[in-house]
């Protein structure tokens, strides 16, 4: 039997440059998909998922994210009193109870997988699920991370979301080779991070949505550089690979880059047009713009 997936990683350290200056003080991650911040979604999505503890490793001046999840009992009563229901349960749908939240501090930008490894004390010897705030996953029926953990409690092990992209883009990403099965999953025979041009041993990514077992800790803890001189996740991932099997899960969905700028306004046109109280009007306005 496998052991349930409990917790949740979100690294939200990064300093979004590529949006200044709208996140000259605003973090990244507060930017908004429609009426909610793009951490809220991922957030969600992990909570649908039965996630029951929630570890941001966090960066300087990203209190606003902590103060997001907290319960606002000033701006509740003001609603309240105001007889805005539709409002006020739409903030307190955001927020998370204070002993399922945890955080933690990445002092010095140093790779996703540095992030990660300053989540191990509060992580602990246990499996548990990484998710990138700055990718949106949308789908009709289970949430990503919720196909991942149905396949973990068939396989065990270690499972990443993946998904195909052009081949000529192939060394943006993390790329996975696989023996590919008859289904949606496929058992990972290696890993390669930013391949050259060319080389990529498939046109499967690697997308954001890990489920993981904690002896990657242990590869984290040298601290070894890779691509871009940081220390990459994919890089212990492919150690641990070693003596642990890993699968890829070709998810049911679509996921949006919002660490872009095209990827971030789809995301919020696609999220939109998914909400029944905005799609007619949008789908005009977006005729006559175009």
């Amino acid at each position: 039997m496998t052991t349930p997936i409990r917790k949740a990683v979100f690294p939200v350290a990064g300093l979004g440059t590529r949006f200044l200056p709208a996140t000259k003080v605003m973090p990244k991650e507060m930017l908004t998909v429609v009426d909610k911040p793009v951490i809220q979604h991922v957030v969600d999505e992990a909570r649908l998922a039965g996630i029951e503890e929630f570890i941001f490793v966090t960066g300087p001046n990203k209190g606003v994210i902590e103060d997001h999840f907290k319960q606002q009992i000033h701006l509740e009563q003001v609603l309240k009193d105001s007889g805005k229901e539709n409002e006020l349960k739409a903030l307190q749908a955001s927020q998370l109870a204070p002993e399922c939240v945890k955080f933690t501090l990445q002092e010095t930008p140093l790779g996703l997988g540095h992030a990660v490894w300053c989540a191990r004390e509060l992580v602990g010897d246990e499996p548990f699920a990484l998710l990138l705030p700055d990718v949106l996953v949308q789908s009709t029926g289970k949430t990503c991370l919720a196909q991942l953990i149905e396949v973990y409690g068939d396989t065990g092990g270690n499972v990443i979301a993946v998904e195909e992209v052009a081949a000529e883009n192939t060394h943006q990403y993390g790329i996975v080779d696989i023996e590919r099965s008859k289904t949606d999953n496929h058992l990972i025979r290696g890993m390669v991070e930013k391949p050259s041009q060319g080389t990529a041993p498939s046109n499967l990514i690697i997308m954001g949505r890990y489920l993981l077992q904690p002896e990657i800790f242990k590869i984290l803890d040298a601290k070894e550089r890779g691509a871009g001189g940081e220390i990459q996740i994919t890089d212990a991932m492919i150690r641990l690979l070693e003596s642990q099997p890993f699968t890829a899960v070709e998810y049911e969905g679509r996921s949006f880059d919002c660490g872009s700028k095209v990827g971030y306004q789809l995301a919020n046109t696609s999220f939109a047009l998914a909400r029944n109280n905005l799609r007619d009007e949008l789908r005009e306005e977006l005729r006559k713009l175009l």
